[in-house]
């Protein structure tokens, strides 16, 4: 009797004893590795953002220019607007640009920081936060591919661009170099591509991650104060709608989403350190 007990007792542990990863299928083993944080590389990141770059700018300025129908859309996104009633984007547009100094500078706010913050918010995570690193980046990468998507099925013609209205193009009536689609550069950029605005997906994705994960106050304002100057912006100098912003917003959205799926967890609450190379996890003895 007592040795079927002890037989009984050291089964039951044995089915209670957790398995291995390394009895795992050796493909559910590759996709544990792939989803662990690692410890970033600075060369890999470098490469790697440099040719991601290239890449959207390529596919970007590749969608075909289809001005008819980016023309049509625009038309129906004011009229939306009108029907919703936040159709104001030309009221700012010409009461910004009265101020010459105002609007000078948000045109180059629009042409430097959307790319210049974008970065500067990488090499923070990078440097400071290397363990959420990969999934912040995850994040940014989505969201800009699926914007790429909206681009090509949705051309859509800047609020600057529309036939029939009053809006300014500040870049033009001030000559200064605030827009890659105006001037000298239009030709280097695909104009009909405002829907969705990745200056707000991209400013939302570093003021959120600013507001997350700084320690000091007054910069976690800023965080959350970037976005928001950022879309003054972009409607004031009538590069978009408000609509565009919302798309941006969305295609954030579809970002953490992916992401959240990839990792398990949203990118803020992964560990902030990376400590040494990943390895497959040891059992502990099963103490009797």
């Amino acid at each position: 009797m007592g040795e079927t007990t002890v037989t009984t007792l050291e089964e039951g542990r044995e089915q209670a004893a957790p398995r291995s990863v390394t009895d795992a299928p050796e493909q559910q083993r590759f996709l544990h590795r792939l989803r662990v944080p690692r410890r970033p590389r600075i060369w890999f990141e470098i490469l790697l953002i440099a040719v991601s770059y290239w890449t959207y700018s390529l596919i970007r300025n590749a969608v075909p220019e289809q001005k008819t129908q980016a023309l049509e859309n625009a038309d129906w996104i004011w009229r939306m607007e009108h029907h919703l009633g936040i159709a104001v984007e030309e009221t700012i547009n010409h009461s910004v640009n009265s101020v010459t100094w105002l609007i000078v500078g948000m045109n180059y706010y629009y042409a430097t920081l959307h790319f210049v913050v974008t970065l500067g918010v990488l090499v923070w995570i990078y440097r400071s936060h290397p363990g959420r690193y990969a999934a912040t980046r995850l994040v940014l990468f989505a969201t800009t591919a699926v914007a790429l998507v909206g681009y090509y099925f949705y051309p859509l013609a800047p609020p600057r661009l529309m036939t029939g209205e009053n809006f300014i193009d500040t870049v033009v009536v001030h000559q200064t170099w605030g827009s890659m689609a105006s001037g000298d550069l239009k030709n280097m950029s695909n104009q009909y591509a405002a829907m969705p605005s990745m200056h707000i997906g991209w400013s939302l994705w570093c003021g959120l991650t600013i507001f997350v994960l700084a320690s000091v106050p007054w910069v976690r304002v800023l965080g959350l104060l970037y976005p928001t100057l950022t879309l003054v912006v972009i409607v004031a100098t009538a590069n978009h709608f408000w609509l565009d912003a919302v798309g941006g917003m969305i295609c954030l959205a579809f970002g953490y989403a992916v992401a959240r799926v990839w990792y398990g967890a949203l990118p803020y609450a992964l560990p902030r350190q990376v400590t040494g190379d990943i390895r497959e996890p040891e059992l502990e003895p099963v103490k009797v």
